[in-house]
């Protein structure tokens, strides 16, 4: 036993020296399956200690009825029994010898393996941010794909494979993760949807009161003093001596009184009420263009396939096509698919433009140095981790638990650089790429490859510096974003798709082919309906690889324009 664990040791530190480099694991899913088989080995272990266990125990157990069952005809005679010298020989022997061997077995530690293997392990395991990130994400999806609590919780999500539910206990920590981030709408949905759960008898550590005092204080910052008031009543009949329910009763009775008379006032003053809306003016009144939706609603709409839809006349001048980009001598003869996905701003997906093998070598090249995706600061023009603080006013009542802020997410990825001279079949990409669009590679950033963690996003952006950011891609010294090419390297089975919030565009993802289009008009001038987001990931695991291409070098291949937007 001891050198099996010893070798399973000696093979996991192997395995740790990947995990090691790694950390924020929850914004990669490639990454997360590493932590799968590491998982595996542990339970490979823990079972090698289980075996350990059992086989000391046999041994005991068997020590334990050979000595009973001795016991029990020695005691009837004691001194005929001993007056038979073997019998007082064996007597004196396992006084002696025996039960010091047996204290041993006894005393003898089986767990070294497993907890040499879980100590090692430990040290790269996913960490609180990692959870809260995963929880947040579950969050985030729950919000854009609007999903309630019931679904998510029975794994009911589209195209799922492995359908997996949620116990009260995680419920209840999402709800407390929302809690602590000051986010009362989702602790409200988790924790009623935990208390869903008890009240239909799923046995759980958490208490129907703990619950319910989450509950009632989030309805409560929400304004919803009479619901807020019903659970705490609720709470109390469960626990007449809650001392905060008591309290919070008294105070939601007093306060619906007080606000009860001042609508009484109120109503004294002012008899005649307007007339209330009739559903057909209210659906008028509320009915506005797409324009006018503000960039998140849009974002989210996009990304459930609810934008807007073209119009018939726009859609007749998007078409499919083969294309040799003006008799390349590499397509002549092959020339590869091509279709527009939108017309303004211009955006084209070229079809089965990689392999699948290719897709595979990128992945083995990334995937070691996958690393928290970056953005570029635009007052600096330095790559810097994605990521923003948020902040909200803290309430004023009686709180079951002290809250904290935490940073919410702008990009959740990560993303690794691959340079041409590292392996030939990128240089035989950056080369497709320059062939198809006709623009200069040498310029232009190396390729880098993205995958997308839990719930996995990248918020509205634009590509390119504008006006108000003059140092970004200074660094660089090659010019602005010109252009994107955008690899998609794999299906993805439920959201993820590339959307233009400005213009109502929503490009999926499709593997083997790539999307492209200009950031900047040949006049130089950023063209705006280009700022573009990668929704979140509902189901699936995302990867892309992207080349941003620079103004430099283009100067003989996309001439300048006359007019700004031309």
């Amino acid at each position: 036993m001891e050198p099996t664990l010893t070798c399973r040791c000696i093979l996991l530190l192997s395995c740790m020296q990947l995990l090691s480099a790694h950390n924020d694991f929850f914004t990669s899913i490639g990454q997360m399956t590493d932590l799968l088989y590491t998982e595996k080995d542990l339970v490979t272990s823990l079972k090698d200690y289980i075996r350990a266990e059992e086989s000391k125990l046999e041994r005991v157990k068997w020590w334990a009825d050979k000595l009973d069952s001795l016991s029990a005809v020695a005691t009837q005679d004691p001194e005929g029994f001993l007056g038979h010298p073997v019998n007082a020989f064996k007597l004196m022997k396992r006084l002696n010898t025996e039960w010091a061997d047996l204290e041993s077995l006894v005393l003898s530690d089986t767990t070294d393996g497993f907890i040499s293997n879980l100590t090692i392990q430990r040290q790269h395991f996913p960490t609180e941010e990692d959870q809260t990130g995963a929880a947040k994400a579950l969050l985030r999806l729950q919000d854009t794909y609007k999903l309630d609590a019931n679904t998510i919780s029975t794994g009911n999500l589209p195209g799922v494979k492995h359908k997996s539910q949620m116990t009260v206990e995680d419920c209840y920590e999402l709800g407390k993760i929302a809690y602590s981030d000051v986010d009362y709408y989702h602790t409200e949905l988790w924790m009623a949807q935990a208390l869903k759960q008890l009240d239909e008898g799923e046995e759980s550590t958490i208490d129907k009161v703990t619950v319910l005092d989450y509950l009632s204080y989030a309805i409560y910052q929400q304004g919803e003093m009479e619901r807020a008031l019903e659970y705490t009543k609720r709470l109390l009949e469960l626990d007449p001596e809650h001392q905060r329910a008591k309290g919070n009763v008294k105070y939601f009775e007093f306060q619906l009184e007080k606000q009860r008379k001042a609508e009484e006032e109120e109503s004294k003053k002012q008899p005649e009420r307007p007339k209330r809306e009739t559903p057909e003016k209210r659906k008028k009144k509320t009915k506005k263009s797409f324009s006018l939706v503000p960039e998140k609603k849009k974002y989210e709409m996009l990304c459930r396939g609810e934008g807007i839809k073209l119009t018939p006349a726009r859609q007749s001048r998007l078409f499919c096509r083969y294309y040799d980009n003006n008799r390349n001598p590499m397509y002549v003869l092959a020339p590869v698919k091509l279709q527009d996905e939108w017309d303004r701003p211009h955006i084209v997906r070229y079809l089965d433009i990689i392999s699948d093998v290719e897709i595979e070598k990128i992945k083995q090249l990334a995937k070691p140095r996958l690393r928290r995706a970056t953005i570029s600061n635009p007052i600096t023009g330095v790559l810097e981790t994605a990521s923003y603080r948020i902040s909200k006013r803290r309430a004023t009542v009686h709180d079951p638990q002290t809250g904290k802020l935490t940073t919410a997410q702008y990009r959740v990825s990560k993303s690794a650089w691959l340079t041409a001279y590292e392996d030939p079949m990128i240089e035989k990409i950056n080369q497709r790429i320059e062939d198809l669009t006709g623009l200069e590679m040498d310029t232009a950033e190396e390729l880098q490859v993205a995958n997308y963690g839990v719930g996995g996003q990248y918020e509205p952006h634009f590509d390119f510096g504008r006006k108000d950011e003059p140092d970004a891609f200074k660094e660089l010294g090659t010019g602005n974003r010109i252009a994107t090419w955008l690899f998609y390297m794999s299906d993805v089975t439920a959201g993820g798709a590339t959307v233009f919030p400005d213009v109502g565009a929503a490009v999926w993802p499709q593997k083997g082919s790539a999307v492209f289009w200009y950031n900047l008009f040949a006049s130089g001038e950023g063209d705006y309906s280009t700022r573009h987001a990668a929704c979140p990931v509902l189901v699936g695991n995302k990867w892309v690889s992207n080349k941003w291409i620079h103004e430099r070098g283009q100067e003989w291949r996309r001439p300048c324009g006359l007019n700004e937007t031309e």
